[in-house]
């Protein structure tokens, strides 16, 4: 059963999502060549120590970090590491917190100093299916409108969706029901109502959508080795449309 919040639930949730998104800004700001992912992953957590949130991550199934740091090929849930960033690479870093017992996620994919066309053009793709999905969770619609939007285009610009992973309903629990596919024709599945709380998450694959999974047990790679993308938001559905809880502040020009 898909859940409807109420008005102090989205409150709640606005919050996590809040801290998720100055979280993903300060990832942003410190991604730079020659950091590792693991000194990322301290600074993420402190972070959300010092704003009296949780990792939502760490622990889960026994998830060992705060953050999910994937690399070029890596499409989620990468473990931080030793690795250093290098120019060119992209990093997708996909954060969640827990505030008064309520969830927020979200994901961005970062360009690394001076990167690729190619890889310029897939996190600006993946970006916008993010979007043109999020237009579609309107009261009324269907859900799979917004699964349909994000494949529509992603698959117009020559790239693929993951089909192994999906968006969620979020909650008090991190993956609650609905599932929410990047694919699929539209005008099927639950209509959407008033109060739902989704994570809406397009993983976008330069090649092929297939992945599989490192001997780590948690990191998907892209199974032909090219370049993958992830963006992710967790917005609630209102009378005015789909607002973003996650949404990533606006930094000072």
């Amino acid at each position: 059963m898909i859940a409807l919040r109420t008005p102090q639930e989205i409150a709640y949730l606005r919050q996590s999502g809040n801290v998720v998104a100055e979280l993903l800004l300060e990832i942003k700001n410190r991604a730079k060549q020659g950091i590792s992912t693991r000194e990322l992953d301290s600074i993420a957590e402190a972070f959300l120590i010092q704003r009296g949130a949780r990792p939502a991550f760490k622990g889960y199934h026994g998830y060992p970090c705060t953050l999910c740091t994937s690399i070029n090929d890596e499409v989620v849930h990468g473990i931080p590491s030793k690795r250093e960033l290098r120019e060119g690479d992209i990093l997708s870093v996909d954060a969640g917190a827990i505030v008064h017992d309520y969830y927020g996620d979200a994901a961005i994919t970062i360009p690394i100093g001076k990167v690729s066309r190619e890889a310029e053009q897939i996190i600006k793709i993946t970006e916008e299916a993010l979007h043109r999905g999020i237009a579609k969770a309107q009261a009324g619609n269907f859900l799979s409108d917004i699964s349909h939007a994000i494949q529509t285009h992603a698959e117009k610009h020559g790239f693929s969706l993951v089909r192994d992973f999906v968006g969620h309903g979020i909650g008090q629990q991190l993956h609650e029901d609905p599932q929410i596919p990047n694919y699929g024709a539209p005008g099927n599945g639950p209509r959407l109502k008033v109060g739902m709380v989704l994570a809406i998450e397009p993983m976008v694959n330069q090649g092929d959508w297939k992945v599989v999974i490192k001997k780590d047990k948690w990191t998907a790679v892209t199974a032909d080795g090219k370049l993958s993308a992830h963006f992710e938001h967790t917005l609630a559905i209102t009378e005015n449309g789909p607002e973003i809880l996650t949404r990533l502040p606006v930094q000072p020009s």
